[in-house]
């Protein structure tokens, strides 16, 4: 069957199988590797997309749902001038360490704060729970995502 759908603001016509997961899609058909198959149910975040407006984990949406739906992955987030200020915000707070999770990290965290922009710091936890890293210890990914948070609103500033 042909899915049609847009990914990142680009529209595709994409042939999938009835087993095929958008995740599979994402990194298979499409060639963008940033969503990670780590777990493949939708228990580590590492797969994490905005899907019609809603942060989902891209493991657990089968590729036949996804006809007509708006996707973004970490590849969507930045624009050509460079990095989205999430990513920035990753990098100099040393939040990427083996990188794995981070790309499920930064659409959480930029989702998040898209959504919520004055989200308390336990309403960043909450929402970033449901991502598992072994390396970073989440201490960097939240100053990233506060450090995210304030740049945002000081940009949006006149």
């Amino acid at each position: 069957m042909i899915v049609t759908l847009q990914v990142n603001g680009r529209s595709h016509a994409v042939e999938v199988a009835g087993w095929e997961s958008l995740l599979w899609v994402l990194r298979e058909r499409l060639g963008l590797r940033g969503a990670k198959d780590a777990c493949l149910q939708g228990e580590c975040g590492a797969c994490s997309v905005v899907f019609d407006g809603e942060l989902v984990c891209s493991c657990l949406v089968m590729a036949a749902d996804a006809e007509g739906a708006e996707v973004t992955t970490v590849e969507g987030l930045g624009d050509a001038g460079g990095l989205h200020p999430v990513q920035q915000a990753f990098v100099d707070e040393g939040a990427v360490q083996c990188g794995y999770c981070t790309p499920g990290l930064a659409v959480a965290t930029a989702h998040l704060l898209e959504t919520h922009p004055d989200a308390s710091l336990d309403e960043l936890r909450e929402a970033l729970a449901g991502n598992l890293c072994r390396c970073t210890g989440y201490g960097a990914v939240l100053r990233a995502a506060v450090a995210a948070q304030r740049g945002g609103a000081e940009e949006a500033a006149p």
